[in-house]
């Protein structure tokens, strides 16, 4: 498989990072810098590929470089690290969800492919930047285009937050769901102001009120919220990565006290490239680009909508159709 070059800082800073982490790692990452970081190791290039449970190449370069670049900063102190590949289906070819989220562990050797969703974006008079649900064509990094914006980011502090309660097997459960903040820089700075970050694929639907006074979430008037639990990890998010519940609690826990970084593909200057050679008809490859063939063939074009292009856009639309006030929720009919 033919090497994507890599960023010209992420190239310099590999050269000495096996050295530097050395000298700054205090935890046990530290072996990974004795061991000579930058080259992939026999039984991680065995993960590398186009197939499903496979990291292509490029991701996994800059995933491998980003974790380096941070851990060297300071801000990384786990001893795995996060990637995603966007330009990949949600349904493989052999019927099963996609696997496109990597969770990659180079102190026990261990890799581990699952299922994420990508922004579903937004169709809009004049602008039409939504994604269908298999293959994602936009990209945006717009506060309010509920898209997927690629790059580099950091995970930050953990939220939990009551959604409300869900029959299940015949018993009322709650839904606590867990959301982890990303901070990112460039294309992806404006991750804490958009609330981009990682939770669980699940949510409430027709939701209505019960009396439950004996509940810690009931209201003053001893009421808490129901609904149906809607679980779409194969489906779409609002520019959030999102996960099973139980891969989830997996990352979750995970990154306690332990931040670590995530690396989403492709990048805005990867889409406007590959958008390039698409209308040119040039064959990816030949010109050092990637992109998952079948989502490709798909989507046709893919489209990153910078937000100084769509944010006036998203904010004539939201003058022009103010928000209505928000309807009380009704109580429970039965039960």
């Amino acid at each position: 498989m033919r090497l994507i070059p890599l960023r010209p800082r992420v190239v310099s800073l590999l050269a000495i990072l096996a050295a530097a982490a050395l000298a700054i790692w205090l935890e046990p990452p530290s072996a990974l810098a004795g061991e000579h970081f930058e080259a992939v190791p026999p039984w991680l290039q065995r993960h590398v590929g186009n197939g499903d449970g496979q990291i292509s190449e490029i991701v996994l370069q800059r995933a491998r470089a980003l974790y380096m670049e941070k851990v060297v900063e300071g801000s990384a102190k786990n001893p795995c690290y996060f990637a995603m590949d966007a330009t990949r289906p949600s349904v493989a070819s052999s019927g099963r969800v996609a696997r496109r989220f990597y969770i990659i562990c180079e102190h026990d050797m261990s890799f581990r492919a699952i299922s994420s969703g990508y922004g579903n974006g937004r169709r809009l008079p004049g602008a039409n930047f939504a994604n269908g649900r298999r293959c994602a064509k936009n990209f945006s990094n717009a506060e309010g285009s509920k898209l997927t914006t690629g790059g580099g980011y950091v995970t930050a502090e953990t939220r939990t937050s009551f959604k409300g309660y869900y029959r299940s097997h015949g018993k009322s459960v709650a839904l606590v769901r867990p959301f982890v903040q990303f901070e990112g820089e460039g294309d992806t700075a404006n991750a804490r102001e958009r609330a981009i970050g990682g939770h669980s694929a699940v949510l409430l639907r027709g939701m209505c009120l019960r009396k439950r006074p004996d509940s810690p979430y009931a209201n003053d008037k001893g009421y808490v919220p129901y609904g149906r639990l809607l679980n779409y990890s194969s489906g779409r998010s609002n520019g959030c990565t999102s996960w099973t519940p139980e891969d989830s609690k997996l990352i979750v826990d995970m990154i306690k006290e332990q931040p670590t970084t995530v690396y989403i593909y492709p990048e805005s200057g990867d889409i406007d490239a590959v958008a390039k050679a698409v209308k040119a008809h040039q064959k990816l490859s030949s010109e050092g680009l990637y992109w998952n063939a079948r989502c490709l063939q798909e989507i046709g074009t893919p489209t990153f909508w910078p937000k100084e292009k769509l944010e006036p856009i998203i904010a004539r639309y939201r003058k022009a159709r103010p928000a209505p006030p928000p309807r009380p929720i009704p109580i429970c009919s039965s039960g």
